[in-house]
């Protein structure tokens, strides 16, 4: 059997504000070192799967320039390796885009059958989590299945944010619901799938044909294939996985990944998570620095006081400055003085002499953005200026100078510059 790996890695993920603004969302820097989208590719080279496809679309550059041509997952080879694929025009068509998921996989079905796989796994790129994809492909072949779709239990709450399904007693699929505003249940689809070559074929052409359809797999192929008795198989998954879709499950995970026994485990040399990495000096703390609980990545000198937070490359922490419960990118830059809690900071974002991020008791909902436990959100290559307070839920946008500021402070709940677009892609 030959497997052939298509990842979905063109969404733009609208719900991480400003961290998505400028980069896909597979592209999202996680984790100090990583983007989002190591962990499936790693997991596919992990599994043994070494043809690749990785298929992009919203403002790809940041994507496309990290994975290159695949070196450090060894996928840079010969035969097999990875490719990375774009919507582009055929004949008079007048679209630039993919339509659907199930229409990007359909476009570059030449790539398939180029590639002579009979087995055709389908993954999301933007979701993190360890999986053998063997184990799960030796399943749907067992049960001989046309599709098979990964499962896990989701809480009631988050169900309505999944594609669910019901299942009978062998594990075939009964019924499938995408996003549903009152689920059956909460036996959530992963957005990962195992199709045969020829079902695969044959489903998406007939989709393709199909006017009134949105071209998707879940609202669309799952539920035409179950209406038509095909063998629809759940794959039952117990581990920890996570859709950093929005700015607190992207919090939330990376404050798991602070935990006494983490449930997951990037220590763990028997399934390595691979990545693009820069070169980077060794981590500099210095006398009177206070580290505690945290993951600090090459090239950051400390100086100041960091606890249950994840730094990035290259992040500078002053002295007097304290930095707790945040995420800081690359090459951030904390000065003296300074206090960043509960906040996430983009690449090159510099918090000035005495400004305080996460300021006060006010909770006060963001409701552009949907968020309420406190955390803020700074764009990228933007400027905190001096003694500045902001207070809690605020998102400031990409690119704000510290011109552009008014009084001296942001109160909870606001959000500042953040609809300023361009129409380039800058990448990273």
């Amino acid at each position: 059997m030959r497997t052939i790996a298509m990842i979905l890695a063109g969404g733009r993920g609208s719900r991480l504000s400003v961290l998505s603004d400028k980069r896909a969302k597979p592209a999202v820097p996680f984790a100090g070192k990583y983007r989002i989208i190591d962990f499936p590719v790693s997991n596919c080279v992990n599994s043994s799967i070494y043809e690749v496809a990785i298929l992009t679309q919203y403002r790809p550059r940041s994507l496309m320039d990290h994975i290159r041509t695949g070196g450090p997952w060894d996928l840079d080879r010969l035969n097999g390796g990875v490719s990375l694929l774009q919507p582009y025009a055929r004949g008079d068509e007048s679209s630039f885009f993919y339509s659907g998921t199930a229409d990007a996989i359909f476009q570059n079905m030449d790539v398939i059958r180029n590639a002579h796989a009979d087995t055709v796994l389908i993954l999301s790129g933007d979701h993190i989590y360890k999986m053998n994809y063997g184990i799960m492909i030796d399943f749907h072949h067992k049960c001989g299945a046309d599709v098979t779709v990964a499962t896990l239990r989701v809480s009631a709450e988050e169900a309505a944010r999944f594609g669910i399904v019901e299942v009978d007693e062998t594990g075939r699929v009964k019924s499938f619901e995408e996003k549903p505003r009152n689920p059956k249940g909460n036996l959530a689809s992963m957005g990962i799938y195992v199709f045969n070559y020829s079902t695969l074929a044959r489903v998406l052409a007939e989709d393709s044909r199909d006017t009134s359809s949105a071209h998707d797999f879940g609202k669309n192929i799952f539920p035409k294939m179950i209406n038509s008795s095909a063998n629809v198989y759940a794959f039952p998954y117990g581990d920890y996985w996570v859709d950093v879709g929005t700015i607190q499950a992207y919090w939330e995970a990376h404050m798991d990944l602070l935990q006494e026994n983490p449930s997951l485990d990037l220590l763990d040399r028997e399934w390595v998570i691979h990545t693009r990495s820069e070169e980077r000096p060794p981590v500099n703390i210095r006398t009177g620095a206070t580290v505690n609980h945290s993951l600090i990545t090459d090239g950051c000198v400390i100086e100041g006081s960091v606890e249950y937070s994840v730094l990035g490359p290259g992040v500078k922490v002053a002295r007097g400055a304290v930095v707790r419960y945040s995420i800081l990118l690359t090459d951030v830059s904390v000065e003296q003085g300074a206090y960043v809690d509960h906040s996430i900071l983009d690449k090159r974002v510099v918090v000035g002499n005495g400004a305080h991020i996460g300021y006060g008791t006010d909770y006060t909902e963001n409701t552009k953005y949907s968020i309420a436990t406190g955390i803020n959100v700074v764009g990228k290559n933007s400027i905190i200026p001096p003694h500045y307070k902001i207070g809690r839920n605020v998102v400031i946008g990409s690119e704000v100078t510290d011109d552009m500021y008014g009084n001296e402070s942001i109160k909870s709940g606001d959000c500042f510059h953040v609809d300023v677009e361009d129409n380039y892609d800058i990448g990273e």
